[in-house]
């Protein structure tokens, strides 16, 4: 499931990277993967026109691809995406769609890591911490600086049992739970979630400084 976000004229996903829409490497990255089965995008209603006729039919992708109205806020969109899951799905993927450099490898791994064990409730991609990690109040006066050891930056895909994120769904509804990515939703229920080391080059485009880099990493995969 790809999670998309209408952020700038015309959404974001639709910016070019090497010819192509950002979003469509995004999709393309799921569909050449040995463990997707079914790809729906969620984006905003008055947009998924323009959507499949850009990033989405000019590809001749595989895997089948469905289509999502996306919410308000990010935990709508992800269940909007979870009731168009097709009938059957026991795992559930969500990725950001402005993420174009995630690697079919990537999400194979996640998704492996997760049915191989029987206790996960979820597994997300990211990296341990490496820079010095401080702890500041309001005004940036620093209080301590932590372990970094413990910490990880985490990305997406984020890989879940489509029932425990559905729980994990139904109980942020009933408690007011507002979390800050998909897995936080999970823990906040009780569920056990792990996270395994993925390529540091997973980068979100977030402001147009981004594209340039993407840009380039894009160019030299493609070389």
């Amino acid at each position: 499931m790809t999670c998309t976000n209408g952020d700038v004229a015309g959404g974001k996903q639709l910016v070019e990277i090497s010819g192509r829409p950002m979003l469509s490497w995004t999709i393309e990255a799921f569909d050449r993967t040995h463990t997707i089965g079914h790809i729906v995008v969620v984006c905003p209603e008055e947009r998924c026109a323009e959507y499949r006729a850009r990033a989405v039919e000019p590809c001749g992708f595989e895997t089948p691809i469905t289509f999502a109205d996306a919410g308000m806020t990010r935990q709508d969109s992800t269940h909007a995406g979870l009731v168009a899951a097709p009938e059957g799905c026991a795992y559930v993927a969500i990725h950001d769609g402005a993420r174009p450099l995630i690697r079919p490898e990537t999400i194979d791994a996640a998704v492996q890591a997760l049915c191989a064990d029987a206790g996960l409730d979820g597994v997300v991609c990211g990296q341990p911490a490496i820079d010095t990690l401080k702890i500041a109040d309001p005004v940036g006066l620093i209080d301590s600086t932590p372990d970094r050891s413990q910490f990880w930056c985490v990305q997406t895909p984020q890989v879940f049992r489509i029932d425990a994120l559905r729980q994990a769904m139904d109980f942020a509804a009933r408690t007011g739970f507002v979390g800050t990515d998909d897995a936080s939703l999970v823990e906040q229920a009780g569920g056990l979630v792990r996270c395994i080391e993925a390529p540091r080059d997973n980068l979100k485009v977030t402001v147009p400084e981004d594209l340039p880099l993407v840009e380039a990493i894009m160019q030299m995969r493609r070389n």
